[in-house]
C-alpha cells in the first residue's frame, strides 16, 4: 500500500511521518511518535482512554485518520506537564485520588482540559455531563469529579494572581 507524508506538531515539537492511509492516529501517535501514554482501549470510540486535543478540540483518536490530522497542532498528555511540573488537572487527580489503575486517566485529563478551558468553573452536573464519553471501570467518578474541581480551583488562583 502506498504511503502517505503526514506532518503534525505534537505537544510544541514537528513530526513528519510517512504512514498507510488507514492509520489512525492514535497509532502514530503511539507506535510513530512513541507517545505511549494515549491508550487504546476499545476501538469503538466508546471509552475514551485515546483522547488527545486536536487543534484545541477534545477527540478519540481512534475516530480519526493520521491523515486527516495532518497540518494539525495535538496535544497528547505527555504535553501537559511544565518544566517537570504537573499540570493543576494531573495533580488534581493526584491529590483527589481520581485514578486507581490509570488506564482511563490520559483521556479524562485530556477531556478535562478543553472542559476547563471551555468552562473554567463548572459544576458537577456540567463536568459528569462533559465527561460522559470517557469511561472508568474502576473509580466510580466520584473523585475525577473531585480532581477537576480541584483543577478549576487552582486555575482560578493562578489567574486571580496573574491578574494583580
Amino acid at each position: 500500500m502506498d504511503k502517505v507524508s503526514v506532518t503534525l506538531t505534537v505537544n510544541g515539537q514537528s513530526y513528519s511521518r510517512e504512514v498507510e492511509p488507514r492509520t489512525l492516529l492514535v497509532h502514530l501517535i503511539r507506535e510513530g511518535l512513541g507517545l505511549t501514554g494515549t491508550h487504546v482501549g476499545c476501538d469503538t470510540s466508546s471509552c475514551g482512554s485515546c483522547t488527545v486535543i486536536v487543534d484545541g478540540l477534545a477527540v478519540k483518536s481512534c475516530t480519526l485518520l493520521a491523515v486527516q490530522a495532518d497540518g494539525s497542532e495535538i496535544t497528547t498528555v505527555e504535553g501537559l506537564a511544565s518544566n517537570g511540573e504537573l499540570h493543576p488537572i494531573q495533580e488534581g487527580f493526584w491529590e483527589m485520588h481520581g485514578l486507581q489503575c490509570g488506564f482511563c486517566t490520559p483521556g479524562f485529563l485530556m477531556a478535562s482540559l478543553q472542559l476547563l478551558e471551555r468552562n473554567p468553573d463548572p459544576s458537577e452536573e456540567e463536568i459528569r455531563h462533559e465527561l460522559e464519553g470517557n469511561y472508568c471501570r474502576c473509580t466510580g467518578y466520584h473523585n475525577i469529579v473531585r480532581a477537576i474541581r480541584y483543577a478549576a480551583d487552582k486555575l482560578s488562583a493562578a489567574e486571580a494572581v496573574a491578574g494583580d
